[in-house]
């Protein structure tokens, strides 16, 4: 049996930043905002990682968050490395 890879703590942020900037914003409408299904959304708040990059950046996009994902892979200089 495949396990779904998911990342939970992106998908509960997810949903704590879709409440707290679109209060009244049901899963529905929030994922017609960004452009996607609802089924879709749904696996976004679950932290699903079948979904594409895109859809998250979509999300931190609209909800002023992409800072974020510039500082995804930067690594802190070592002192051994140069």
């Amino acid at each position: 049996m495949k396990t779904k890879r998911r990342i939970e703590p992106l998908g509960r942020n997810l949903a704590k930043a879709r409440k707290r900037h679109y209060p009244r914003d049901t899963q529905r409408t929030f994922s017609l905002r960004i452009g996607v299904s609802k089924a879709t959304y749904v696996k976004m708040e679950q932290g699903d990682l079948s979904v594409g990059m895109d859809k998250y950046y979509a999300a931190a996009e609209l909800l002023g968050l992409t800072e974020g994902f510039a500082q995804l892979f930067i690594m802190e200089e070592n002192i051994l490395d140069g």
